[in-house]
């Protein structure tokens, strides 16, 4: 249920526990976080499609169904400026940090 899960920790995990096994096992579990390591799928990703947006491959699937080639720039885009943010995150430093060095 939605309003099981906790609204906020400080080390940002939500979790639920869900009584209700699947039909087919005793018991079954999810994990699914927010890390930076995500950084490097994001990067396959945007690599990927950089190289068959260079050759308009399947491109003209999409632009059949109604598609504008603008949208596929933007998603790119999108997509970069995700990795910046993660990125962005990943060099952060924690606010206590800063102050353990100043002490020495």
């Amino acid at each position: 249920k939605a309003e099981d899960f906790v609204e906020w920790i400080p080390n940002n995990i939500k979790s639920s526990v869900i009584d209700v096994a699947p039909v087919d096992a005793n018991i079954s579990a999810t994990f699914i976080t927010n890390t930076t390591a995500l950084k490097a799928m994001f990067q396959r990703l945007a690599s990927q499609f950089s190289a068959l947006y260079k050759r308009k491959a399947f491109l003209h699937w999409y632009k059949g169904e109604g598609m504008d080639e603008m949208e596929f720039q933007e998603a790119d885009k999108n997509v970069v400026d995700l990795i910046t943010e993660y990125q962005d995150k990943q060099d952060a430093t924690v606010g206590g940090d800063e102050d353990e060095d100043m002490d020495e």
